[in-house]
């Protein structure tokens, strides 16, 4: 495991190994957003011994718009400072870095949820929507945009007054940000048009840059980006009025396209690849790394160190994905859910 133990750096953050836990709903919040001892528990038995090198917490919504189910962690005031604090304590004590996922949920959520409209991108009901089917969301305009790129910055600064090395921004599994970098979402004509990649991570490229000038180059900022979505998998396509048009989903060749210009932008000090709109399940793909197709594509085009997560059960096989240049860090999501200890036996079972 000797690829897999070797640390590396990610900004100004140096992380001790290559193994991360990647963001996962827990559902342990309070009613209203705040963090439990159950959910400072679970974070603490899974970094305990500082066998994993970077924690991403589950995504937090930043503003009450977003919310994307109950019981989801907030980060959208400041009275959520001291709970988060504890988190962010409780990993480091162990010995792992820490890093808060800052989400909105767009048009995935419910009218109920949110209390209001749902909002997106664009007027398209979201392929995997929770509300009644006669919801369609409402259009940010350009000038409400500023606020929810405010909310982001807002949320990081949060984070780091909490005491996290950084924050990772959701732009994936068919959420907000997903949402605009997705044709099939995004029908917009304007600046963020739907019909050029500068337009479908604009957004992105503002709330990076927003969040650097308020937190600092020491703060690591991390994008979780739904390069892909498999949309030919899926089964999923828009025509136009007539039939004669057919829009596909975000394809790999638009990720590495996107990859390219955050690089060059010089805000992202890491690209975290997963699936899209549909989510991180990919029918009939169960093997280890099974989006490795979209990583290793990503990770050739850029220097940015990439993670992969997805069917990894044992470290043999992060150790393999990372010898074959699949990415530069593997993370493991079931398997560290359903087994706090996994991370310290696997590494230190197989030296």
């Amino acid at each position: 495991m000797v690829l897999l133990k070797e640390p590396v750096k990610a900004g100004n953050v140096v992380l001790h190994n290559r193994l991360v836990m990647p963001p996962m709903k827990t559902g342990k919040a309070d009613a209203d957003g705040g963090v439990t001892d159950e959910l400072v528990t679970y974070y603490a038995e899974r970094a305990r011994g500082g066998a994993i090198g970077l924690v991403i917490t589950e995504h937090h919504y930043v503003r009450e718009d977003g919310i994307a189910s109950l019981n989801q962690v907030s980060a959208a005031k400041d009275a959520d400072i001291p709970g988060l604090a504890r988190i962010a304590e409780a990993v480091h004590a162990e010995g792992s870095a820490i890093i808060m996922q800052l989400n909105h949920a767009g048009s995935a959520t419910s009218e109920t949820l949110v209390k209001g409209k749902t909002r997106s991108a664009s007027a398209v009901r979201h392929p995997k929507a929770k509300g009644n089917p006669d919801e369609i969301p409402v259009p940010f305009t350009e000038r409400e945009l500023e606020g929810v790129i405010g909310a982001f910055a807002d949320a990081a600064e949060r984070a780091q007054k909490a005491g996290y090395d950084g924050v990772e921004i959701h732009s994936a599994h068919g959420y907000l940000l997903n949402q605009f970098f997705s044709p099939l979402t995004n029908r917009r004509t304007d600046a963020y048009t739907g019909s050029s990649i500068e337009g479908r991570i604009l957004l992105q490229r503002q709330i990076l840059r927003a969040v650097r000038e308020r937190t600092g180059k020491d703060f690591l900022l991390a994008l979780r980006l739904g390069g892909c979505d498999y949309s030919e998998i899926f089964g999923w396509k828009i025509a136009d009025a007539q039939g004669r048009i057919e829009t596909q989903g975000s394809t790999i060749a638009d990720a590495v396209e996107a990859a390219r210009i955050f690089e060059k932008d010089g805000d992202l000090d890491l690209l975290d690849l997963t699936g899209g709109l549909f989510g991180f399940v990919i029918p009939g793909r169960e093997s280890p790394g099974y989006m490795k197709d979209l990583s290793s594509q990503v990770k050739r085009a850029v220097s940015i160190p990439v993670i992969l997560t997805g069917g990894v059960t044992e470290a043999a096989q992060a150790q393999q994905l990372l010898q074959e240049g699949a990415a530069d860090l593997i993370g493991v999501g079931r398997a560290l859910m359903a087994d706090p200890a996994w991370a310290r036996r696997q590494l230190n079972e197989r030296t």
